[in-house]
């Protein structure tokens, strides 16, 4: 069996890095959004009676499926374009990069497990949740997940478009758009609901870009075969 080249090595992992974007930014956008009408905030969450919901219940067990599969696909993602950009860029970034996206991945299954012992708390048989079991479990996993979570993500997001920045392997307007989520990471999506998708969505950007770029290089490289 022929050996792959150097070139054919390098074409290859930003294409995996790009589907394995796609797949995480696609499941973590359903989570966030099940988790949003399965475990709501503000006026809709005041009382615990309204948990009583099946359907609220059903969206929130399905997010809750979701997330350790969109974790997995988010760390293959962050180790395929390591694989793809190690070699050159300096160790503060490399930490950074890496330091963060362990991070927001363990800190994410931290609100997933609170919003599940909201879950099997809420309704032990034939008796409805207390209030102040429900307010905690709930603040705590909105909390991990608005405060910390998605400050991580921020990090993350920050350190990919100043990597990408600086090898030129991003165009100028990916490396705004990712300052611009970055800043609306760390300093909205704790206050603004909803303001948490735009990490999937600039995920799913960067990985479209990243699929796309890919062909290009197979493109070029057959043709100069």
């Amino acid at each position: 069996m022929q050996g792959k080249g150097p070139g054919q090595e390098a074409m290859e992992t930003p294409r995996a890095a790009g589907l394995a974007g796609v797949l995480f930014a696609l499941l973590l956008a359903a989570a966030i959004v099940l988790i949003r009408l399965g475990l709501p905030e503000g006026a809709d969450a005041v009382s615990a009676q309204g948990f009583t919901d099946s359907a609220r219940r059903g969206a929130l067990r399905t997010a809750l499926a979701l997330v350790p599969f969109a974790g997995i696909f988010f760390l293959w993602f962050v180790g395929a374009v390591r694989a793809h950009v190690g070699a050159v860029e300096d160790r503060f970034l490399a930490t950074v990069f890496l330091g963060s996206g362990l991070v927001f991945t363990a800190t994410m299954f931290g609100a997933a497990a609170a919003a599940d012992a909201v879950l099997a708390l809420a309704h032990p048989p034939g008796a409805s949740p207390g209030l102040p079991t429900w307010d905690f479990g709930r603040h705590f996993a909105y909390t991990l997940m608005t405060g910390y979570a998605m400050r991580m993500a921020a990090v993350f997001v920050c350190s990919m478009s100043v990597i990408g920045h600086r090898l030129g392997v991003l165009p100028r307007w990916l490396s705004v758009l990712g300052f611009l989520t970055a800043l609306i990471l760390l300093f909205v999506s704790s206050n603004v609901p909803w303001a948490e998708l735009v990490f999937p969505a600039w995920s799913l950007v960067l990985s479209i870009y990243i699929i796309v770029a890919s062909g290009r290089t197979r493109s070029r490289l057959t043709a100069s075969a």
